[in-house]
């Protein structure tokens, strides 16, 4: 695309995934506590356009094979520009990026996730100048209002730990503008497909109270980029008719799901992990995990160290939620989205969620319902199944009573005598084609679903000899 860039340029790397063994240096990730990207509308006498500051070493002074810290400030000005657009301008730095040879960009905000591979740097990917160049191209030529940009590149520690901060306060003031509002109020739901070259048949609906799951994009979000780019890769879905308000099903939502997912997609409900679960890309925040021990849902976030209550780490169980699957019990969802009233509504709630990190539970504490806020258990109460079950007892957690419940409904259960049944040998049909001595057959049920409406368990009582 570009002559004068030692790598190509080109929607066709969009996706591409670069492993570690052919990593030359990784930026951000989660081995890194402090990165980020952000955007900020600037004067247009505040910013030189296109100047590309590198603040720390620039790629051909990184060590090789190691994690850094890393930032990205791209400021722009122009005079159609509004601070609206920043959370909207931010977000194609995912898609710009990931068009480069070689380098790889996962994720978003203050977890973003990158790496340059061996290859590229060989051929000459050396440094952040170059990549600043393809960001100001690719902006220009897809986003004209942008008059000026400038982009600054940082690997110095101190200075990303410092602009990590005022990054956050940047998130909390865009999510905050969108709390309050309500879905059946707004007129219209957008849509983010950025995430496709990842999970082809994912599609974002995003709500007033259902954040996009990377949390990066608000419904006031995707109204701006869809106003000011209508065809573009955030767009406006009309609502339709509320089919179930509870789950959250809307017709038009499911015919533009349906569209965008090439017929893979049908339907989708907002407010639940199961039956039709909004479908997850990779990027997503966190996401809700079913523990069918306790009949209730954990919540973890990408940074999550460890294994959660069920001995699963993040990494295993985002394996099982992504690539634009509904897939029943697991449920990629954004920070933001736990803020939410509509979160897993349809569920329970948060009565229905029994562990979550401790990190977490602090940062949305003011948004988790007085009653069960002290109920809900963290890795520093417990550290498996066993234990959450007890904590879950002596707190007394909503979900303890369907407990109850189920079991006084065993007890009422009227045991039945069971007939004496006589097994007899069964005769397998003579097949062509086996081979000798075989003497058994395996039957393996594909997307079968086995439902027992009642599980009836005895204690058997042996007899005295």
């Amino acid at each position: 695309m570009f002559d004068d860039i030692p790598v190509e340029v080109g929607i066709i790397y969009e996706g591409e995934r670069i492993r570690w063994s052919d990593t030359h240096v990784e930026l951000g990730g989660q081995r890194e506590k402090h990165k980020f990207e952000l955007v900020k509308v600037r004067g247009l006498d505040e910013i030189e356009d296109g100047v590309v500051n590198i603040v720390g070493n620039d790629l051909s002074n990184l060590e090789p094979e190691r994690s850094y810290p890393f930032g990205i400030l791209i400021e722009v000005a122009g005079k159609d520009l509004e601070e609206d657009l920043e959370g909207v301008i931010e977000r194609r730095i995912h898609e710009y990026i990931n068009f480069i040879e070689g380098f790889m960009h996962l994720n978003q905000r203050y977890d973003i996730h990158l790496r340059i591979s061996k290859k590229a740097f060989q051929k000459g990917l050396t440094s952040f100048t170059i990549v600043g160049k393809v960001l100001e191209r690719l902006y220009k030529s897809e986003m004209p209002f942008i008059e000026k940009i400038q982009i600054t590149f940082m690997t110095d520690p101190e200075k990303v730990a410092k602009i990590f901060i005022e990054a956050e306060e940047t998130y909390e003031a865009r999510d905050s503008k969108a709390r309050g509002m309500k879905d059946e109020e707004a007129d219209a739901f957008y849509g983010c497909t950025l995430c496709q070259s990842f999970a082809p048949t994912h599609c974002c609906v995003i709500t007033p109270q259902r954040y996009s799951n990377c949390g990066a994009i608000s419904w006031f979000d995707g109204r701006a980029a869809a106003r000011i780019d209508p065809k573009g890769p955030l767009f406006t879905i009309e609502k339709g008719e509320c089919i179930d308000s509870f789950r959250g099903e809307y017709t038009g939502a499911n015919e533009v799901v349906k569209e965008k997912s090439l017929g893979a997609i049908e339907r989708v409900w907002f407010y639940t992990a199961f039956g039709y679960p909004h479908t997850s890309c990779g990027c997503f925040e966190g996401l809700a995990f079913y523990i069918p021990e306790v009949d209730g849902f954990g919540l973890v976030y990408r940074d999550f160290k460890g294994v959660t209550v069920n001995g699963l780490p993040f990494a295993t169980m985002a394996d099982s939620t992504a690539g634009g699957r509904q897939i029943d019990g697991f449920h990629g969802v954004s920070i933001e989205y736990l803020r939410s009233p509509k979160l897993l509504q349809a569920d329970g709630g948060w009565n229905r969620i029994v562990w979550i990190p401790d990190n977490i539970k602090n940062r949305v504490k003011d948004f988790i319902p007085t009653d069960v806020v002290d109920k809900i258990a963290t890795e520093k109460d417990v550290e498996n199944i066993l234990q959450l079950k007890d904590f879950l007892k002596r707190k007394v957690h909503p979900v303890v009573e369907k407990w109850v419940a189920e079991e006084e409904d065993m007890e009422e259960a009227v045991p039945q005598e069971a007939n004496e049944v006589v097994l007899q040998q069964a005769s397998y049909p003579s097949l062509s084609g086996l081979p000798l001595g075989t003497s058994s057959f395996k039957i393996i049920l594909k997307d079968a679903k086995i439902i027992a409406k009642k599980l009836i368990i005895r204690r058997e009582k042996k007899e005295e000899t």
